[in-house]
């Protein structure tokens, strides 16, 4: 049996995730990008602003290494819900910018450090504040995603693009007929449980 390395292998779903989030905006108009799609106001470009948020602090204030990023949307006059969506005025290219900017500090950070570094998460509760980097490369595994799925619907809703990446969309075979015979199975299903 080969070995493997722990960190790398972490490291490396945390990378899937990403890649399977990023793809969502592939071929978008800017309004597709941003529209929201739920009563909460999801919408891709947002989902993306935010996980670029929240690893640039995850990977950086918590081990020390801060980004040096401004991100106003997290200042403590900031709006509610700030970070899960782009203002006008900033550009579809500077939030995937702020994203790439901070996969290159969270590697910078995995790189530098072992598993059981230990940090501090200081908007985390004093009683859970202390962690190490394999708990927050599991913890942004797990947000990270949990935001591709919301990303997976939202992008399914926009234009009926679906799968997890470009070259497996891990769905199985069907044309569109079949699909609706599906849905319509499944609608189907869900009236008559109902009506039990």
């Amino acid at each position: 049996m080969a070995e493997h390395d722990p960190k790398e292998e972490l490291h490396r779903y945390l990378q899937a995730g990403r890649e399977a989030l990023m793809w969502k905006l592939e071929g978008l108009s800017e309004y597709d990008s941003r529209r929201p799609l739920t009563s909460t106001g999801t919408n891709l470009l947002g989902l993306i602003k935010h996980v670029a948020s929240v690893e640039l602090g995850y990977f950086g204030d918590t081990f020390g290494r801060p980004s040096g990023e401004s991100l106003p949307w997290f200042a403590d006059d900031a709006e509610p819900n700030a970070d899960m969506w782009a203002r006008p005025e900033e550009s579809r290219e500077q939030i995937v910018e702020l994203y790439r900017r901070a996969w290159k500090h969270r590697d910078h950070t995995i790189e530098a450090l072992p598993l059981d570094a230990i940090g501090q998460v200081p908007w985390w509760p004093e009683e859970r504040r202390e962690v190490t980097l394999h708990r927050i490369l599991v913890h942004m595994i797990a947000e990270t995603d949990r935001h591709a799925g919301h990303a997976d619907i939202v992008r399914e809703l926009i234009d009926g693009t679906v799968g997890l990446r470009r070259d497996n969309d891990n769905m199985p075979p069907g044309d569109g007929a079949w699909w609706e015979d599906y849905r319509t199975r499944l609608e189907r299903a869900a009236r008559e449980a109902a009506e039990t």
